[in-house]
């Protein structure tokens, strides 16, 4: 979890201080990692990292929290004009979202942070996003952020965040009430909770024509 101290009112934004430094997470050169189930790749330079992380929490008064960071840095120095001088590994982007639904999905509050930004007034388009409060994590979520935050009325990186953050929802909250209502059933009791398909035909894995709903599924 974040810490404590990261909690901001809806609506208000950290603003990053100028000519900070941090230390370097993500140097240019670093211990090697894991073999990526890719092949082995041309003779090549790390230039730039992007990560993204996203986590749900279901909080003890029935709501959910979903929660996403973004983090851009390079492995080389530059100078910002804003911020000076960025050593490598100190992030140009640093922007954290949580947003607040309940078991309809519906958004019922918004909280955002900018640790780093590029320019000053980045964090001035934090209100902005209160307007996610009332709508509806569904089909069509990322084009209706785009439709209340795109262009001049938001953040191109948190806009993109929003999307993973949609996705993380559906993975959170409906197999985790599907577990429950497992845990509750008596030996030979119906699951109520597969006769609401809803992922049929959502993706390559779940269509209707393949062995994953034929094999779960067989009635749809």
């Amino acid at each position: 979890c974040r810490p404590a101290a990261r909690g901001l009112a809806w609506g208000l934004s950290r603003v990053p201080r100028p000519l900070q430094r941090r230390p370097a997470r993500h140097p240019a050169t670093s211990r090697p990692c894991a073999p990526m189930p890719l092949s082995a790749a041309a003779p090549r330079k790390h230039i730039h990292t992007r990560l993204i992380e996203c986590k749900g929490y279901l909080r003890e008064d029935g709501l959910w929290d979903i929660e996403g960071h973004i983090r851009d840095s390079k492995t080389y120095p530059f100078h910002n004009e804003w911020r000076g001088h960025m050593e490598p590994g100190n992030p140009i982007h640093d922007m954290w979202i949580r947003v607040t639904v309940d078991n309809d999905f519906v958004v019922r509050a918004v909280e955002t942070a900018m640790d780093g930004t590029p320019y000053s007034i980045c964090p001035e388009v934090v209100p902005n996003f209160q307007r996610l409060v009332g709508e509806k994590i569904q089909g069509g979520w990322r084009r209706r952020v785009k439709e209340l935050l795109g262009g001049v009325n938001g953040c191109t990186h948190l806009v993109e965040l929003l999307g993973p953050v949609g996705t993380v929802a559906f993975q959170t909250i409906r197999p985790y009430l599907r577990y429950l209502v497992k845990q509750k059933l008596s030996a030979g009791e119906e699951d109520p909770t597969v006769r609401r398909p809803w992922q049929v035909n959502t993706c390559y894995g779940w269509s209707s024509e393949r062995a994953v709903v034929q094999r779960y599924l067989p009635d749809h």
